[in-house]
């Protein structure tokens, strides 16, 4: 039996596409374990689907100055050696790694012992974290055509990013019961990340008299981002956040408004649901959702709002364009090559195995 080891952590986003990539990996009768740090996020996601997971100590990365930076490179360095010694105990075939911080001592470990490692960039240039492990790594799937410039040639594979398959089996009278709603109206489905955008809650709440004429809307709105006043606004409904339900939510909607984070966009993408994206500010970020909003609307997926350009006016003006344009988006969504990634990752994987 081959043995993967999966790594990624910090953010959803580097945790989801591991998980996609689980149904296959279990189909090909991989035994799989996951290294992730003490007590992220990924463990809570990774321990309910009965994957042996591994804890090791893990630093952050900062661009910015923080005491922390003095101490945290002694964290990365304990993680290095506690993953030295888990690969060394479970004799993996392959790592396969998502990114963020604790992603590092992972793939530089992996190096050390000489297993192959793929690591996956979602983004189109690649992060702090991947920038330091591709010299370490064997291959390097990416996300986008644009980013294959920022790669070594001989390591970089054009992949796309891998979606759970549940996501495409939502049932929209499903999503009309959960919610309340009638049929009649098109949906509107808002998402700003794992923790809301109070930018874009704020944006949506204000045009909702006008958006209620004419649409039913959905909105994901984050932790503690609930508005009381506006629960008895008929057509409006509000989730801090949704698991199961969200496959059906996608099925109902019509047009969706996101944040650009590359796996979000991308399950869009997969689901050929118009967009309109508004990246995260340069001023808050990297810039990385700019950049992958941008090359989106190159290739005809989104409409793009930079949320410098957000009001009342402009969000109102988007949408409309957006619902009136809706069957371009879709079916330059259906002729992209650019779409699940699983099987070409999957071939990957079974390619450098040792």
């Amino acid at each position: 039996m081959k043995r993967i080891i999966l790594t990624g952590g910090g953010t959803a986003g580097h945790v989801t596409p591991n998980i996609a990539l689980l149904p296959r990996l279990k189909e090909l009768g991989y035994d799989i374990q996951y290294i992730g740090s003490y007590n992220g996020m990924e463990k809570g996601l990774i321990e309910p689907l009965g994957i042996p997971y591994h804890g090791i100590s893990s630093g952050k990365l900062r661009r910015y100055f923080s005491l922390q930076n003095f101490t945290d490179p002694f964290r990365v360095l304990k993680g290095f050696g506690e993953a030295k010694k888990l690969i060394k105990e479970l004799q993996p075939d392959v790592i396969f790694s998502k990114g963020g911080f604790v992603t590092v001592p992972v793939v530089m470990a992996g190096k050390k012992c000489k297993v192959p490692t793929i690591i996956h960039e979602s983004d189109m240039t690649p992060g702090l974290a991947n920038k330091i492990s591709i010299p370490a790594a064997t291959k390097i799937c990416c996300n986008f055509p644009e980013t294959l410039e920022h790669l070594p040639k001989e390591k970089a594979v054009f992949t796309g990013s891998p979606i759970r398959q549940e996501l495409l089996t939502g049932n929209a009278d499903a999503a009309l019961k959960f919610c309340g709603l009638s049929a009649g109206k098109p949906v509107i489905l808002i998402i700003g990340g794992s923790l809301g955008s109070v930018v874009i809650n704020n944006a949506v709440r204000e045009i909702l008299p006008d958006l209620l004429k004419d649409f039913h809307v959905i909105h994901l709105c984050g932790k503690g981002k609930v508005d009381d006043s506006l629960k008895s606004l008929e057509g409006y409904v509000q989730f801090e956040y949704i698991k199961s339900e969200l496959k059906d939510l996608f099925a109902l909607a019509d047009v969706v408004i996101s944040r650009a984070g590359a796996n979000a966009i991308c399950e869009l993408l997969a689901l050929h649901k118009p967009n309109l994206l508004i990246p995260l500010s340069a001023n808050a970020s990297r810039g990385d959702q700019i950049l992958n909003a941008r090359s989106f609307e190159r290739q005809g997926f989104s409409k793009v709002l930079e949320e410098e350009e957000l009001n009342k006016s402009t969000l109102l003006d988007s949408l409309q364009t957006l619902f009136r344009d809706k069957e371009s988006y879709i079916k330059a969504m259906q002729q992209s090559n650019q779409q699940n990634s699983i099987d070409t990752i999957i071939e990957l994987i079974e390619s450098v195995c040792k």
